[in-house]
């Protein structure tokens, strides 16, 4: 781009915000992203702050600013840092009164600049010298005091871990000297509203970072006028929820109380002082409040959970702190329970570990409580029509509480707790909204009940089916969740399954139960399997008219699953009969899909059917003795003639073409080496379609024929042959442009192919000429961000130099490991410095084990080898920033080399 005039960039700006057509306003933003990333930048960006001529003019420049500073800096010689920092405090001042959003991206750049400018000494002293005597430029002051700490662990910064200690070290330096800079803001001001929530907003950035002397602030006078505001009925909604953020925030910087002591003492004891506020914001119904004190004593109780636990009812293991959680369960509304959620998680999960059955006794009514206060959250409205909505934000709530209570009910104990559930329906007359959330939480917990020998839940299995059809819709709804649930009953007490079946059938004819009791007659199907074999018709008849009932897609497919489960426990004899009578229905439907003529040229969509046959064949998986001709082997090789020309005529649409695949895949899977016959054509149809439509599940399916048959002598030849095809179109499409980033599926599905070949027939691959382009393309994909992609492409690595490492008393394995040494030879300087530049610039933290397995095999396999590499790739990273930053420091990458080599 050449260099515009401020004028018109002005004018792309004005078009950004008003121009009535969208496609001008598409143009400008394309133009403006491209000025953006250009150097002209930074210069239009100074030059339209200083005009001052709009608020959008000035907000797009403060954000340019700050988006150069945060990801071009390197472009700015040195000597220009300094005018750019005085530039920009010139430019905040000018424009503290235009608006808040342009204060707060100005106020970004300047930490950003000051994070990243080694030569900028203690920033915060500098600032609060220059303008803490002036009233009126307190307001950006404080913004930037508040942004600083919350960028120091940006990733968009990559300042380094020596830049960003001495940083830290810094800002604790002078935390004491910006908390006494508040409280004066506090004493000036007044009941400044406004300056109040900046204040408190600030002091929270402070103790995120936890940078703020826990002596100094427990005796500091901030920390009464926090509490005094949050006791206050008459605070606002606004300066409450600041006041709330802040003390959260004091209360997670404190997590480590032993080290923390006099400031966690003050803020135990001030939050324990906060109980009548929130009675009042119960009685003024103001909701909003409510919340905030629920977050604040959630965070409390997540604080000192470790205290709780290890010295209950003693100093601040007091058992008020759960009193607190138990009062805010009493709310009416569920949203209030809900933030105290992960407290109860870890609680449980906590004492399930000590296994101490006193400690338990202590905490056991506690529990208790709030289960009777969940039971009650989940009912229904009386008025409530139809069944319980599972999407909507109740029926998520629903299923967080089905999850907890799961976690929790250890302490309590299943059965206990069960029958106590059972006894108040059987006892009392209930109305049906209180009855549906009993049997809620029953189904819940069923699954951890002991089933044997367990009169109650035999007497509730009875009972649940005999219900009559006039109860409440939802009440029928979920009593057939709960006999789901009660599977493993079931089985063990196989006389009800002729009942308990009658009872589903019901259900499954109702347009609004069919869904639920399709899966519970799945759950049946699963747990069940030999006793249903004797139904093994009733299923098939409902198979065949699956679509005369009123199913969601994934309850039509449990449904075929669970049949296909019960049909694997045939006799073998029967199995083929039975698998092709199963399967008749999609295949019928898939002929008559491509006998219709295209309607304007686009032919119906098959994937409904595919993925039922690939529901039947993922789960037959009938015990067959070797020597035995697989029974789903003929079925498979009738149906595949439909599946090939299915996926030739929907070769262009990705979609279908992936659930074709995925099909083909079971359908592999499913009889093994039984599929040999289809090994021909499959390959040759899946590389002609991929030369025209590279879809990557054709490389993932590759890599399934591959772990089938690449130990087969007779086969690895074309397996090779078929991967060398597949190689080709797929480096065209990862050589453009961003290839990589653009396509992380096909990297994903590339190299889990290449990795089936290193683990089933190493040396195929290694003798071929394509290992070299394979090792080169996995260099270069060593940097991809995306989790699933990376992850594949370091398992090929590391699976590739192990083959050369394991000795498997193979009589392949000189061989192997002669390979191997060509291949390292070639390219090992090259991965090992990829890989350190890779884990420096590119990666997140998450992928780093990976990298560290491919590094130690490297070692493993020639160590003397790969401490040149490393000390060479450990020599060319960079030492210091464009901000004039030490990024590391001699001692430190002899100390890393050392550390990774011995």
């Amino acid at each position: 781009m050449e260099k515009p005039t401020v004028a018109l960039v002005y004018q792309a700006v004005q078009a950004l915000y008003h121009d009535p057509d969208p496609a001008g306003k598409e143009r400008a933003s394309v133009w403006l992203g491209e000025l953006q990333r250009s150097m002209y930048a930074w210069e239009m960006a100074d030059q339209l702050l200083q005009l001052k001529q709009d608020v959008e003019s000035c907000y797009f420049a403060a954000q340019t600013m700050k988006m150069k500073i945060q990801m071009s800096f390197f472009e700015l010689p040195p000597e220009t840092h300094i005018a750019l920092r005085d530039s920009l405090l010139s430019h905040i001042q000018s424009l503290k009164d235009l608006s808040p959003i342009i204060v707060t991206q100005l106020a970004l750049a300047i930490a950003d600049l000051a994070l990243q400018m080694a030569s900028w000494k203690g920033c915060v002293h500098t600032l609060i010298e220059k303008y803490s005597n002036d009233v009126s430029s307190m307001t950006f002051l404080i913004e930037i005091l508040t942004v600083l700490p919350e960028e120091v662990h940006s990733r968009s910064l990559r300042i380094g871990a020596n830049r960003r200690t001495e940083i830290i070290e810094d800002l604790a330096y002078y935390s004491s000297t910006v908390v006494t800079l508040l409280m004066t803001c506090v004493e000036k001001s007044g009941s400044n509203e406004k300056m109040l929530i900046k204040v408190f907003r600030c002091l929270g950035s402070w103790f995120n970072l936890g940078v703020l002397d826990s002596n100094f602030m427990a005796n500091n006078q901030l920390l009464m006028v926090l509490f005094q505001v949050l006791q206050r009925d008459e605070t606002s909604t606004n300066l409450h929820e600041a006041a709330s953020d802040c003390v959260c925030s004091a209360l997670y910087a404190i997590e480590n109380v032993d080290t923390h002591m006099p400031l966690a003492l003050q803020l135990f004891q001030g939050v324990l002082t906060l109980e009548t506020a929130y009675h009042m914001a119960v009685a003024r119904e103001d909701l909003d409040k409510v919340l905030n004190y629920c977050r604040i004593f959630t965070e409390l109780c997540e604080t000192f959970l470790e205290t709780t636990v290890r010295s209950p009812g003693q100093g601040m293991g007091d058992l008020r702190t759960l009193e607190l959680l138990l009062i805010c369960a009493g709310h009416p509304q569920y949203e209030v329970v809900e933030i105290s959620f992960n407290f109860w998680y870890r609680l449980g999960e906590n004492l399930y570990k000590t296994n101490d059955p006193a400690l338990h006794g202590i905490f056991r009514p506690y529990i208790q409580r709030l289960l009777h206060g969940l039971a009650r959250h989940c009912q229904l409205d009386p008025d409530h029509e139809g069944i319980p909505e599972d999407t909507d934000d109740f029926g998520e709530f629903r299923m967080r509480v089905s999850d907890l209570v799961k976690d929790v009910i250890f302490l309590v104990g299943s059965m206990e707790c069960f029958s106590q559930l059972y006894s108040t329906l059987k006892e009392g007359n209930p109305p049906w909204e209180v009855t549906e959330a009993v049997l809620f939480i029953m189904a819940a917990i069923a699954k951890s009940v002991d089933p044997e020998n367990n009169p109650t839940l035999t007497e509730v299995l009875e009972q649940v089916v005999l219900l009559p059809e006039t109860v409440h819709i939802a009440v029928r709804y979920t009593s057939i969740e709960l006999v789901g649930e009660m599977s493993e009953v079931v089985d063990r007490n196989p006389r009800f399954l002729d009942p308990v079946l009658n009872y589903l059938m019901k259900g499954l004819r109702e347009k609004t139960l069919a869904s639920v009791a399709a899966k519970a007659i799945h759950n049946i199907c699963s747990v069940c399997r030999d006793h249903m074999a004797q139904h093994f018709q009733g299923l098939l008849d409902i198979a065949r008219a699956l679509d005369s009932f009123a199913l969601t897609t994934e309850a039509a497919v449990g449904l075929l699953k669970g049949t296909a489960l019960v049909l694997a426990r045939l006799p073998l004899e029967k199995i083929a009969e039975c698998l092709s009578d199963l399967c008749a229905v999609q295949v019928m439907a898939l002929k008559k899909l491509l006998s219709q003529d295209p309607r304007n040229g686009k032919a119906a969509d098959p994937t409904v059917w595919l993925d039922r046959l690939a529901v039947i064949f993922r789960h037959t998986n009938p015990i067959v003795e070797n020597g035995q001709t697989h029974p789903c082997q003929k079925v498979i090789q009738e149906i595949w003639p439909v599946l090939s020309e299915t996926l030739n005529t929907h070769q262009a649409d990705n979609r279908i073409v992936e659930r074709c695949c995925r099909c083909l895949r079971f359908a592999v899977r499913c009889v093994g080496k039984g599929s040999a016959s289809l090994l021909q054509p499959l390959v040759t149809q899946m590389v002609s379609v991929y030369q025209v439509y590279p879809h990557s599940c054709f490389l993932y399916l590759g890599s399934i024929l591959v772990d089938e048959y690449g130990m087969e002598e007779g086969c690895r030849q074309g397996l090779l042959d078929m991967l060398q095809a597949l190689c080709m179109p797929t480096f065209q499409l990862l050589e453009q442009t961003n290839g990589l980033r653009n396509h992380p599926d096909t990297v994903d599905d590339l190299f889990r192919l290449a990795t089936r070949f290193v683990q089933r027939s190493p040396i195929t691959l290694l003798s071929s000429g394509i290992i070299v382009h394979i090792i080169q393309c996995a260099i270069a994909a060593t940097t991809l961000d995306h989790r699933d992609a990376n992850c594949s492409v370091m398992k090929f690595v590391r699976d590739l130099i192990h083959t050369g490492v394991s000795n498997d008393h193979e009589d392949d394995f000189d061989l192997r490991k002669q390979l191997i040494g060509q291949a390292m030879g070639q390219h090992g300087q090259q991965l090992v410095t990829q890989l350190m530049h890779t884990c420096c610039f590119c990666l997140p933290p998450y992928t780093l084990p990976d990298v560290a397995e491919v590094l130690w095999e490297i070692m493993v396999f020639d160590r003397p080898t790969f401490c040149r590499w490393l000390e060479s790739a450990l020599k060319g990273l960079p030492k210091e920033t464009s901000g004039g930053a030490v990024t590391v420091t001699h001692k430190q990458l002899t100390d890393f080399h050392k550390q990774v080599t011995r």
